[in-house]
């Protein structure tokens, strides 16, 4: 079974997040929307799972037009960052095989250039040098006029987990936080959300460098310059196993919960049968 975590460059409109959450079928097992961000991220998996995907960037496509798009988070397209990840018995095979089929659809079919990352790149790589040193994989050589571009990866499950600086910390605090805790395992970036600091993070080695780890990596660091911390915040869904490896005691104030974990949104939409691949 293949997990598609779907990134869209909106997270403030009501109606057409509703149409996104429609779209994505009952692959759907999370929605995380951030106004501040002005971003929401899907999480689907399942049987019809790229399909359900193809319906859900398309309507990216057709309903959001970056040339009116403002908001804290990096993107360069409507449909921003499209990754398959293997899940039990599946490969990364298999998540190429998809992530490959879907570049394709949407170069062709919806005239929408993609880059791919996984074993060929970073998604950091792709970001920096899209239409610089980097040429579309598929579909036209120049930017979509409304829709920008995508990134269709194939990659391991990763942690998508935000850190609040205390009230009234600028972000430029926030970006030296960023620096100093970035790692090969952790992604770091700096943001003023909202007029608040935020480090975001993207953990992509959870079982090696978990939301624990890096939350007290970001305190030590925010202490070495006199700040404190405000909380923090999951994005989607988590295995059970990294919470599995932080003390329980820890997990409300990590933002962490058992029905926050991929098992346990599997097992609520009926995909614990074993012709998928899950594994209890």
């Amino acid at each position: 079974m293949l997990e598609c975590v779907v990134n869209v460059s909106e997270g403030r409109t009501g109606p057409l997040i509703n149409r996104l959450v429609e779209d994505a079928g009952d692959s759907l097992l999370d929605v995380h929307a951030d106004p501040h961000h002005n971003r929401s991220v899907l999480t689907l998996a399942g049987p019809d799972v790229e399909d359900d995907a193809r319906a859900l960037v398309a309507r990216a496509v057709e309903e959001i037009d970056l040339r009116h798009h403002t908001g804290a988070h990096p993107r360069f397209g409507a449909a921003d960052v499209v990754p398959f990840v293997p899940l039990g018995r599946s490969s990364m095979a298999d998540a190429l095989r998809a992530r490959d089929a879907l570049a394709r659809w949407v170069g062709g079919e919806l005239g929408v250039p993609c880059f791919l990352y996984g074993p060929e790149r970073t998604l950091p790589e792709v970001r920096r040098e899209a239409f610089r040193s980097l040429v579309p994989d598929t579909g036209p050589a120049a930017p979509h006029p409304t829709a920008g571009a995508t990134a269709v990866g194939a990659r391991g499950v990763l942690v998508a987990y935000n850190v609040w600086l205390a009230p009234g910390v600028g972000v430029e605090l926030a970006r030296q936080v960023a620096r100093v805790v970035r790692r090969p395992s952790i992604r770091a970036l700096g943001l003023d959300v909202g007029g608040r600091a935020q480090v975001s993070c993207n953990l992509v080695d959870p079982m090696r460098t978990g939301p624990a780890a890096v939350f007290d990596a970001v305190a030590a660091a925010a202490a070495a310059v006199g700040v404190t911390l405000d909380g923090a915040e999951l994005v989607g869904l988590a295995p059970a196993a990294v919470l599995a490896a932080i003390d329980p005691a820890r997990w409300a104030a990590l933002d962490l919960s058992p029905s926050s974990t991929i098992e346990a949104r599997l097992d609520r939409a009926g995909l614990d049968d074993p012709r998928w691949g899950h594994r209890q």
